[in-house]
């Protein structure tokens, strides 16, 4: 996909017409006077940055246990580089950067402990009162669990950071109020919007839209790097897809005797720079059709505005099959992941029968008198918050034998 260079955002130092503007937000939940020195996003992705929640995902899988080495990506790493790719993207099209980056940056916050294995565990013990959703525990964690404000629970942020984390991946139901594909919306998500409609039925802003395609390039890229760390993947295995096999014949035919992991390094920055050229270019072509004079505008749009070519989408999927067989479903990280799974499950049940356990739960004392809806709830608030090692360490309290996640 090409796109047009003399349009791109580099120094023009002014929003486009439909990017958000920040100085008139929809507001928070809770009204607050405006900062004198910083814009709405700006504080929203500061005060992000400054969460227990944010710190927590320095010790949280992205794919690789913390304890298979130091270089592998965690949840924080991996939301570094999201930000970073949203920030440029953001850029280029001529958006609000900081709102851009403060949705990537709080985009993983409901992340359990050991990945998506985590994930559907607790989902799995969860499904008796409502399951449990990551998106749905992210806004939960920055409108209710975040204890640090004397005025409000959660972080107060914006209308418009709220959205683009509920909805970054597009509208959650129909205009009718149901479910898209068969999904109900989660409850918390359902809850909050009583209070504060965040418009499911629609798309988010550009900025969330370019925050949520910033994640697939980042774990698209950074997988197949971890993968070849690790000795999962192989160069030849990257051969099989067209468009990786181009990239490493650019880099053979400029670099002939270049190292392997500077050969990686020149295959991966190319791989990102291609897919970022991609959504620029079809966000530009879309943003020609719409003809936007407003950031609502984008919200109401017949489709998904900052997105991929069919060429690149389906290099997209090659991509994302090649690390589901030969990663996500090896043998090994299979038995690792079965391991942790069944720590978190035996976690769970073990703080239902004695609440009294999760001593450091701010809710601990009222947690027998409660129902068993409310107090399942608490102990997946207090799961889902775990980091790796935290979880680990308190499973080896409890119990007498921890499975090896090695």
């Amino acid at each position: 996909m090409t796109f047009d260079r003399h349009a791109l955002g580099f120094g023009a130092g002014e929003r486009a017409i439909y990017a958000a503007d920040p100085w008139t937000t929809r507001g928070r939940l809770y009204n607050e006077n405006a900062s004198p020195t910083r814009s709405d996003f700006q504080r929203d992705r500061d005060r992000i940055v400054h969460t227990t929640a944010f710190r927590r995902l320095k010790h949280k899988t992205q794919v690789f246990i913390a304890n298979d080495g130091d270089h592998y990506r965690t949840r924080l790493t991996h939301t570094i580089e999201v930000a970073q790719i949203a920030r440029a993207l953001a850029r280029a099209l001529r958006l609000d950067e900081d709102l851009a980056e403060g949705v990537a940056l709080v985009h993983d916050f409901g992340h359990t402990p050991f990945g998506h294995t985590g994930e559907d565990a607790l989902h799995e013990e969860l499904a008796p009162y409502g399951g449990f959703d990551h998106n749905a525990q992210s806004l939960r964690i920055v409108t209710k669990l975040e204890r640090r404000y004397a005025e409000f629970d959660g972080l107060n942020l914006t209308w418009e950071t709220l959205e683009g984390l509920v909805k970054h991946n597009g509208p959650l139901m129909a205009a009718d109020g149901t479910g898209l594909n068969g999904h109900p919306v989660p409850k918390p998500i359902l809850d909050y919007c009583e209070l504060h409609d965040l418009e499911l039925s629609t798309f988010a802003s550009l900025e969330a839209q370019v925050a949520a395609i910033s994640d697939d390039i980042a774990y698209n890229t950074h997988d197949i790097d971890d993968g070849l760390r690790s000795g999962y993947l192989t160069f030849d295995m990257l051969e099989e897809i067209p468009f990786l096999a181009g990239l490493m014949k650019e880099v053979r035919d400029r670099y002939p005797s270049l190292e392997a992991s500077r050969f990686t390094h020149e295959i991966m920055r190319r791989q990102i720079t291609r897919m970022i050229e991609d959504v620029i270019g079809v966000a530009q072509a879309r943003l020609t059709e719409v003809k936007p004079e407003r950031a609502q505008d984008i919200r109401l749009a017949p489709r998904v505005t900052a997105t991929f070519s069919e060429a690149m989408a389906k290099t997209d999927r090659e991509i994302k099959g090649m690390l589901f067989t030969r990663i996500y479903r090896h043998p090994e990280i299979m038995r690792i992941r079965a391991g942790a799974a069944q720590i978190v499950k035996d976690l769970f049940r073990a703080y239902m029968n004695d609440p009294g356990l999760m001593e450091k739960h701010y809710w601990v004392d009222q947690l027998p008198n409660l129902n068993e809806g409310a107090k399942a709830r608490h102990v997946g608030d207090y799961l889902a918050g775990m980091t790796d090692t935290f979880a680990i360490k308190t499973h080896q309290r409890l119990f007498d034998h921890t499975p090896e996640l090695r």
